[in-house]
């Protein structure tokens, strides 16, 4: 319950203060510390047992120090711990950053500002924007506020219900493992493949799980909803990105999927959803609405789980 208590107060620290570039942030240290083991590892042979060395010692590192600075705030008090916890756990969710983010595309294209929206959409999404007209730019925003609902909130969560701050510091970092050394080319092809694929894995429950909380608290024809979520989640080439996205485009009865440009390398990926109506401005809103209820739901369902485990530890 302590787990609970400390995911409760880091919802309402993200609800409040969001992520403040003014707050040291323990991503950004993973972050040089995955850069400095980048340089100094990833050259020569061997480069798969490199990457996977790489990163047990990026997580060995992030855990020891979450785990000893969590562990003695609880040896002196129980609230100080809670109080710790909370902090550690804040760090690894972005609600708000991801509403805003949301809201930052929304705004220029209400007020027709195309080339404001374009690159405010840059700042989220890793494809091209520069020539992207408004249904796209109104896709690729829903496809981002519905990956990271998982990547960004409720995985961080699922991680802190089970082995508390320490554990969604873990998650986090293979996430930033990911980020920064999961690309397939020929620098990071066999250097970052055990970051990608730990964090396909730690993703993998998350992932299924959300999108099943976000068909059922927002739809009221879930079955509908069920069946596109189970006929086009597999069709994302990523094993769990395509849950959230068939999830949301189900929920707002659009078509998400389609070409995307990387670097100006032309990408086509499947469709994902039904085309009941057109990509349009108000579908941003309603995704972030979507998010919103179900990071709430989602904490909800992990109290009700962690208040039976205490429940069952109590009475054996």
């Amino acid at each position: 319950m302590h787990h609970v208590t400390a995911m409760a107060v880091a919802l309402v620290l993200d609800w409040l203060i969001g992520d403040p570039r003014w707050l040291p942030h323990p991503v950004r240290g993973m972050g040089k510390l995955i850069a400095f083991v980048d340089r100094q590892m990833n050259r020569g042979r061997y480069r798969r047992i490199k990457g996977a060395a790489a990163i047990i010692i990026v997580l060995g590192t992030v855990y020891s120090i979450g785990f000893m600075l969590v562990w003695g705030s609880y040896q002196i008090s129980n609230l100080l711990g809670v109080i710790v916890e909370a902090v550690f756990i804040f760090t690894t969710i972005a609600a708000k950053s991801l509403r805003e983010a949301a809201w930052n595309v929304l705004i220029p294209l209400e007020r027709g500002d195309m080339g404001k929206a374009r690159r405010e959409l840059g700042m989220i999404v890793g494809r091209d924007t520069e020539t992207l007209d408004e249904p796209e730019i109104v896709r690729a925003c829903v496809e981002t506020v519905a990956e990271n609902t998982s990547d960004g909130v409720t995985a961080p969560l699922f991680y802190a219900l089970i082995g508390g701050a320490p554990l969604a510091l873990l998650y986090r970092a293979v996430n930033t493992c990911d980020s920064m050394l999961g690309y397939k080319n020929e620098a990071y092809r066999d250097f970052g493949w055990a970051s990608a694929r730990l964090d396909d894995v730690l993703n993998y429950v998350p992932a299924r799980l959300t999108a099943l909380m976000m068909v059922l608290v927002n739809s009221r024809h879930v079955r509908r909803c069920l069946h596109l979520l189970m006929r086009d989640a597999r069709k994302h080439p990523s094993p769990n990105s395509g849950w959230g996205e068939a999830a949301m485009a189900a929920l707002l009865g659009v078509q998400l999927g389609g070409v995307n440009t990387y670097q100006g390398v032309v990408s086509c990926r499947p469709k994902i959803g039904d085309a009941i109506v057109k990509l349009e401005k108000q579908h941003i809103r309603q995704a972030v609405y979507v998010m919103l209820r179900t990071v709430i739901a989602f904490f909800a369902l992990l109290s009700i789980g962690g208040m039976l485990v205490e429940i069952a530890i109590t009475w054996s």
